[in-house]
This record gives C-alpha cells, structure tokens and sequence, in this order.
C-alpha cells in the first residue's frame, strides 16, 4: 500500500524542484524558450504568428527531448522517494 502522506510530501517537493530548475533556466538563458517551443512543442511563436510545426526532425528532436526529461524526471522522483522519511 503506497503511503499517501509520502506520496504527496514527495511529490511537492520533486514539483517546486522542477520549477525553480524551469524557471532559472528560462532567466538565465532566454533562448531557451523560443528553442523549446519549437523542438519540444512543435510550435513557432515568430511575431506571435503561432504555428503548428510537425516535421520528421521536430518529431525525433521532441522524442529525444521528452525521453530526456521523463528519465532526469522520475530519477529526481525515485531518488527523492528513497531519500526523505517517511
């Protein structure tokens, strides 16, 4: 049986984690977004013109972006799990 109160203290902390890392990226290096827009999301925001962009390189780069952070993701998580009490 999972242990509920552990789950969520876990998954607050692994949350503010990944956001205070989002948010520092973004702030430290503002390229990053346009760059993750497109390869990550599929989407050119060019002069507020969104467009859709699918094409083979954006589906592989987005593949190898996402698997990237799925894996650094649950690391963080199971490391976590692990390391605080219960």
């Amino acid at each position: 049986m999972i242990n509920t109160k552990h789950l969520v203290k876990v998954t607050v902390v692994w949350t503010s984690i990944i956001y205070v890392i989002c948010f520092f990226g973004v702030m430290m290096f503002s390229g990053i977004r346009p760059g993750f827009m497109m390869y990550g999301l599929h989407m050119n925001t060019n002069a507020f013109a969104f467009q859709n962009v699918f094409t083979f390189g954006t589906f592989i780069s987005g593949l190898v972006i996402w698997d990237i952070i799925a894996v650094l993701s649950f690391w963080l998580f199971g490391w976590l799990w692990n390391t605080l009490k219960k």
